[in-house]
């Protein structure tokens, strides 16, 4: 599949299978998010795998804790996927993926959310392509802003001059894969 085809393929799914993804399939989405576009060519992203579905259910319950809804602007995300901003009964930002991969990025450095947001893209696009479901999801600053979030930082010997930016979430997309949705209009301009 070309690139842009792969693009328009790709979903944010939030409705996973109980199955847990390959370790080689694990492995491969790993590399495609090391070799991400980073400023300067640094290659500053940090990337841990969580390939235990228990730990994963624990960090997804720490990162919905201090979700605030009221800086959201609209409500409303998808019928067929619905997202914490849809459901306030959802109870773990990971939305029962098996696989999580946390995006670190150096805390004092400019371009550190870019760099780790451009490492999740091409985590999820290369997930699509060996047919796992994935989300990138926010709020990695807060999820480990905590007793327990710190101690497994700490556990996992990730240095404070780094902090977690995103998460990719992975596994197998439970029920049909979510068809496209119709663009916006007028969200481009060309000027000659």
């Amino acid at each position: 599949m070309d690139i842009l085809s792969l693009m328009k393929e790709r979903r944010s799914i939030r409705k996973y299978q109980d199955k847990q993804i390959d370790r080689e399939d694990l492995e491969k989405i790993i590399e495609a998010g090391l070799y991400a576009p980073n400023a300067g060519g640094g290659q500053r992203a940090r990337i841990v795998a969580v390939h235990n579905k228990e730990l994963v259910e624990k960090i997804g319950r720490l990162n919905i804790t201090r979700f605030d809804r009221s800086k959201l602007v609209g409500g409303y995300v998808s019928s067929e996927q619905p997202s914490v901003i849809d459901n306030p009964d959802i109870k773990s930002g990971f939305y029962g993926a098996p696989t999580v991969c946390i995006i670190f990025g150096a805390r004092n450095f400019l371009y550190s959310i870019p760099d780790a947001f451009c490492c999740a893209e091409n985590m999820v696009l290369e997930a699509t392509n060996i047919g796992i479901a994935s989300c990138i999801i926010a709020r990695g600053e807060e999820t480990f802003d905590n007793e327990v979030g710190r101690a497994l930082l700490k556990e996992w010997d990730i240095p404070d001059t780094d902090t977690a930016h995103c998460f990719v979430i992975l596994g197998h997309c439970n029920g049909d894969y979510p068809k496209v949705k119709p663009r916006k209009e007028n969200r481009f301009l060309i000027i000659d």
